[in-house]
């Protein structure tokens, strides 16, 4: 069940490289011209709007001084192990999540999992064997034509020499989008929506994996998803997501 062509190591080839880096592109949020794919998001906008701050280790919302855990995880420690997020879900990330999810702008992916990358590096994580993005339902998946979350998780496979399992996390269910509903309604708007595929379990049992998302709101959904993983037999579970929603 794991993506063969996310193999450790893999790389393009040097002559392409070089080609691709030397493209003309411009910042997504500011237009200014640059070149190569990272001048999608240039440094002068990752300064201004990605900061780096104090995270929360484990539901990765932002921390005011030096702890390194918030008080409302220390008194109800959330399902996952830790919690990964390159920046605060609003301006201008908002719009260009948006964008990648529903606009198909699809070469966005890389640079935000560029941005990913670079946090999950900063906080200095356990290890992970396998990263799993959260799945759309079938309809959604159809009606979109990708899957975001997937869209994220090979440049992250590819930077860490990882696997990526693209069919071991299914969700045969299918749901109201979370966006549209109050946060206290999330939680029961997924419980059951996710699972295991039976192929996988085998293959996942024992394992520390990371699922990739790419936005965190209240943690229902990846709550959902380290149920049915730890019920599988995973050991521990990370949540690596691009946006934290602020409280």
């Amino acid at each position: 069940m794991f993506d063969a062509t996310m193999r450790a190591g893999t790389r393009l080839p040097s002559w392409l490289g070089r080609a691709l880096g030397a493209l003309p592109n411009r910042c997504a949020v500011c237009h200014v011209g640059g070149s190569g794919p990272e001048a999608r998001l240039c440094g002068d906008c990752l300064a201004r709007f990605a900061p780096p701050r104090p995270r929360c280790e484990r539901c990765a919302l932002p921390l005011p001084g030096a702890a390194s855990i918030c008080g409302r995880c220390l008194r109800e420690p959330p399902p996952w192990a830790r919690a990964v997020a390159a920046c605060d879900y609003g301006y201008p990330w908002d719009g260009l999540l948006g964008a990648l999810k529903f606009e198909a702008a699809i070469d966005l992916a890389p640079v935000l999992a560029l941005q990913l990358a670079r946090a999950v590096e900063a906080r200095a994580v356990p290890a992970v064997d396998v990263l799993l993005p959260v799945p759309l339902a079938p309809l959604r998946l159809r009606e979109r034509g990708y899957n975001q979350a997937l869209l994220l998780a090979r440049p992250l496979a590819r930077r860490f020499g990882l696997r990526v399992a693209v069919d071991a996390l299914q969700r045969p269910v299918e749901t109201p989008h979370q966006i549209a509903l109050p946060r206290e309604q999330r939680a029961a708007n997924v419980r059951g929506a996710f699972l295991v595929d039976r192929a996988a379990v085998a293959a996942l049992r024992g394992r520390h994996v990371a699922v990739i998302d790419d936005v965190m709101t209240t943690g229902a959904t990846i709550g959902e998803v380290t149920r049915v993983l730890r019920d599988a037999g995973v050991a521990s579970v990370q949540a690596w997501v691009f946006a934290r929603t602020p409280p």
